[in-house]
């Protein structure tokens, strides 16, 4: 599969289809098990609530999982009921100091509960309904089809609008600094389906839903958040920012991707996060968020955010939506058991969160892991930790899969640069072998050579259908499969580097020819 770049690029290739070219470049970049980065599965784990998790079940599971996994560190919090059962850091983060359990970590979209939250907070004072239209409370709200005009509150919460990344390239996009602005740059959004017809996870929805909080109480969302969430809870160390910047302005130790099994710090690209992953939290403010969840909207200290039939809400799916699985800033699904659980996941490119609510067994689980969508340690990890609390035995992490795949593109990679070397020296051999031959059948020979460049250059478009439609920047691919990306870059630059040589010597002969 992977050789059918890589081979094209230092010699005469047979030829091939670029469509097939397209196609492999796309199964590479997704070789890696990348789908939960885009949209999230639920987690795996078989048996009964008759298990047990308790605090040295946990420790010593996640030193197992730090033994085997490209993971440095990460924060765990785990509640039974109004209960604590433990809250902790494990390994170390970008800076080698030791994680714990206040360690500042991004939550990426798990913060789309919090949002749900605020939201339905407002609908129980009666100051918005989830049936009206997002433009009875905020008049600023347009996208290019005037379909978004008929979007109401709830679709926005299900990800129902009718937005999608098909139609608005919300990565891609130069991001906004602020919830107005998010809302703003809308404007040029066209709808992809009507409003409440089709399931598009789109954060976008999410922005705006912030930004209705904003208008209908009057506060900054961030305030917001603070005072009716935060604060009853006793979330101190809990802030909600703008932008991936301001995440790592907030104290959160730098993020990691992971290339031949080894992690590496890297700054997180720049990306607009408020309303739809904005969040930063730690371990220990996540075990009060979790308790309210499982407590009837209800803190350690008794203090209600929401009432127990809005957390209710929140989690269970409406009727008549499209998407049975999605609730309010939360999904619904089962364990492996068969046993009810609502989760949602949060990635980001350098970091990773989940949290995961067992109503059999009054369980709540909330992972950070400081790496990226190329692995989602936080997903796995809450895997492990559901099996755990169901008596299982915990999956593994997927490392050596992970380890293969870039010892594989990484081979591949070097072998790209030794062909482009070896077409660049050949390339005059190749042109007088092309002499006499018909113009047409020289170019088809090189189409395959211009393929893996075209593929190279629109390989984050390329992809998206196997990401379920969901936008991605070019250069977000690096850290998506970093050693992979490499070698499809390796490989196009020695595909250019073929085609210039036997240009500019084809060009040169022909001079000479002309002159003798």
């Amino acid at each position: 599969m992977f050789a059918s770049l890589t081979t094209g690029c230092g010699r005469a290739p047979r030829r091939r289809a670029p469509a097939l070219i397209t196609l492999l470049t796309a199964a590479a970049l997704t070789a890696a098990p990348v789908a939960p980065a885009l949209a999230a599965d639920a987690p795996g784990g078989s048996g009964g609530p008759a298990g047990g998790l308790t605090a040295e079940a946990v420790d010593a599971y996640m030193a197992d999982y730090l033994d085997s996994a490209a993971l440095p560190g990460a924060s765990v919090a785990v509640t039974r009921g109004d209960e604590v059962v433990v809250t902790a850091g494990y390994g170390t983060d970008s800076t080698g100091a030791p994680m714990t359990a206040r360690t500042p970590m991004g939550l990426a979209s798990v913060s789309k509960a919090f949002t749900a939250l605020a939201v339905m907070r407002l609908v129980e004072e009666g100051r918005v309904e989830l049936d009206r239209r997002v433009t009875d409370y905020l008049p600023e709200f347009a996208t290019a089809d005037p379909r978004g005009a008929d979007i109401t509150v709830r679709q926005l919460l299900t990800h129902t609008s009718g937005m999608s990344d098909r139609g608005f390239h919300e990565k891609s996009e130069p991001a906004p600094n602020s919830l107005r602005g998010a809302v703003e740059r809308l404007r040029a959004a066209e709808m992809t389906a009507e409003p409440g017809a089709r399931f598009s996870y789109h954060n976008p929805n999410f922005h705006v839903a912030a930004r209705l909080v904003e208008e209908v109480s009057g506060q900054p969302f961030a305030d917001y958040l603070d005072e009716h969430v935060y604060t009853p809870l006793g979330m101190d160390d809990t802030v909600t920012v703008d932008t991936a910047a301001e995440v790592f302005e907030a104290g959160t130790p730098t993020g990691h991707i992971a290339a031949f099994g080894v992690p590496f710090a890297v700054t997180e690209p720049t990306s607009f996060y408020n309303g739809a992953g904005g969040m930063v939290s730690t371990a220990d403010d996540m075990a009060a968020w979790l308790i309210a969840q499982n407590n009837g909207g209800r803190g350690p200290e008794g203090e209600s955010v929401l009432s127990a039939e809005g957390i209710a809400a929140t989690h269970t799916p409406a009727a008549g939506v499209p998407d049975d699985t999605h609730g309010l800033g939360w999904e619904v699904a089962e364990t492996g058991a068969g046993n009810p659980l609502v989760e949602h996941g949060g990635i980001q490119f350098t970091y990773t969160a989940y949290q995961a609510l067992l109503p059999e067994s009054g369980y709540g689980i909330a992972v950070m892991a400081n790496t990226g969508l190329g692995r989602n340690d936080a997903q796995a990890i809450t895997a492990g930790l559901i099996a755990l609390a169901e008596g299982e035995e915990p999956p593994g992490p997927s490392s050596t899969a992970l380890l293969a795949v870039d010892l594989v593109t990484g081979a591949l990679a070097v072998a790209a640069a030794a062909l482009g070397v070896r077409g660049v020296r050949r390339a005059g051999a190749w042109v007088e072998a092309r002499r006499g031959r018909p113009a047409w059948a020289t170019v088809l020979r090189l189409l395959p050579y211009a393929a893996v460049v075209g593929v190279a250059a629109g390989v984050n478009r390329l992809i998206a259908p196997l990401a379920a439609g969901r936008d991605l920047a070019w250069t977000h691919l690096f850290y998506l499969a970093p050693v992979a990306w490499t070698w499809l870059m390796v490989s196009a630059l020695a595909c250019l580097a073929v085609l210039a040589a036997r240009g500019l010597r084809a060009a040169r002969t022909r001079r000479s020819r002309a002159a003798g």
